[in-house]
């Protein structure tokens, strides 16, 4: 039997995202949508969290070498992040009907887990 091809980057990013939604649920959020994407980016996860509508990003890095995961979701990706809730909201009909919040679960090395709540502000 031929080895198995090796892992891409798109095949870990879709395995951790899968534990992300794992955890998240196992904490009580409920999943509204996935890889949601539209012009201005894409959300990896839209989560309830009772009246809360939570976008989460999910970001992997095997290193802490250059600030680790959390690190990486910078001003410019929040902006994009921001960008497309308004453009989810929009297209859902929610508007600001609900409260929202911005969410990164940071996932290290052997797939420590670092959940931020609220980790930057809503518009």
């Amino acid at each position: 039997m031929p080895p198995s091809p090796p892992e891409t980057p798109r095949d870990t990013g879709a395995a951790k995202e899968r534990l992300a939604r794992t955890y998240l649920e196992a904490q009580g959020l409920r999943l509204v949508a996935s890889n949601y994407r539209c012009r201005h980016g894409e959300i990896d996860l839209v989560m309830r969290d009772g009246q809360t509508l939570v976008f989460v990003e999910v970001r992997y890095r095997a290193s802490e070498r250059f600030g680790g995961a959390a690190a990486s979701v910078g001003q410019a990706k929040q902006r994009r992040l921001q960008a497309a809730a308004g453009h989810f909201l929009q297209g859902r009909g929610h508007g600001n009907a609900l409260p929202c919040r911005f969410d990164v679960l940071a996932i290290g090395a052997g797939d420590r887990i670092d959940w931020i709540r609220d980790a930057f502000g809503a518009w």
